[in-house]
């Protein structure tokens, strides 16, 4: 009776480890353990917290511009000089004073060589920065992820060709690659996007494709293919969402990037053009009111600053929360 006891006792705490091995295993995949890993993170959360405010307030521009006070926004940001005499160019923001006067409520920012609102213009400008940020990395995540997938996954000649075209790519420098590409088809703000989104295909590409290389060897891989599964079908449902979360880290990181090379895309003339409020071209702007109205290019600077941050912080942050190393 002792000796069943003792068994029964031995076997229910055994039974119970699997079940929490068990509870485990299945708790650290998906998007919920995902989740839970960045919240967990200081660094994501301070992240998050920076580029959702970011989001929330270019979604914000976007709507008032584009369907409630069309009218204001106009004023504000493209035509105010209904009389040219009563316009007050480069004020100063509220509680300060410079040469051209004193701050005002109306303008809490100031104003900028056309007499317009600086900061009106700056949160109208996280709408272009979002979404040039957020495009061109969709181009360069999307069109890198399948080159790199399909590299990885058959290798031999499809391999070479493919890495050598990305390779080319790669080796011109991305400035040069955009403003050639720019140049040939327009500087409209759509072609800077799909121009820096090219140039981030070799990125997303060289990683996607290392990730491939390991995991198409794996067993369910192996299993898929015996089970007669299309090699699309295995791509698109078991290599690229098994070496997804590098990607997702590089992506954060990579709108940043975009954000800061379209700014500077249109300080030198290229991308958002003239009246559209973006925080690159009012820095080109300010060239020559520096010294007598410096806050005319701090403000597009800080925001660009701060975003650019957010964001870094962000992908480190994902990045410390999705490497199983540091979670195990």
């Amino acid at each position: 009776m002792s000796i069943n006891s003792a068994t029964a006792d031995d076997d229910t705490p055994d039974s119970d480890d699997g079940n929490d091995g068990a509870e485990g295993v299945e708790a650290r995949v998906g998007l919920r353990y995902t989740l839970k890993q960045v919240q967990r993170d200081t660094t994501a959360r301070i992240g998050t917290y920076i580029v959702g405010f970011i989001t929330l307030l270019a979604a914000f521009a976007a709507v008032d511009y584009y369907l409630l006070d069309y009218a204001i926004a106009e004023a504000l940001l493209y035509n105010p000089e209904t009389d040219p005499a009563e316009v007050r160019r480069l004020l100063p923001p509220v509680g300060m004073e410079n040469q051209f006067g004193q701050g005002v409520l109306e303008h809490p920012l100031g104003t900028d060589h056309r007499g317009r609102d600086l900061l009106a213009r700056v949160i109208y400008g996280t709408r272009v920065a979002m979404s040039v940020g957020f495009m061109a990395t969709g181009i360069g995540l999307v069109g890198g992820t399948l080159v790199g997938a399909v590299s990885g996954y058959y290798g031999g000649w499809i391999d070479d060709v493919l890495q050598r075209f990305t390779e080319t790519i790669y080796a011109i420098p991305f400035l040069v690659l955009v403003i050639a590409f720019m140049t040939a088809f327009g500087r409209d703000l759509r072609f800077a996007m799909i121009g820096v989104g090219i140039t981030a295909i070799p990125v997303f590409n060289r990683l996607i494709r290392s990730r491939v290389v390991s995991i198409r060897e794996e067993d369910y891989v192996e299993a898929a293919r015996a089970a007669g599964v299309k090699d699309r079908n295995i791509i698109l449902r078991h290599i690229i969402p098994n070496s997804f979360a590098p990607v997702l880290v590089q992506a954060t990181l990579q709108v940043g990037v975009s954000i800061l090379v379209v700014a500077g895309l249109s300080f030198l003339g290229f991308g958002a053009q003239p009246p559209t409020p973006s925080w690159g071209q009012m820095l080109s702007a300010s060239r020559g009111y520096m010294l007598p109205a410096p806050t005319f290019s701090i403000f597009p600077g800080v925001a660009i600053l701060i975003t650019v941050i957010g964001f870094n912080i962000l992908g480190d942050g994902l990045q410390d929360a999705l490497d199983p190393r540091i979670n195990n």
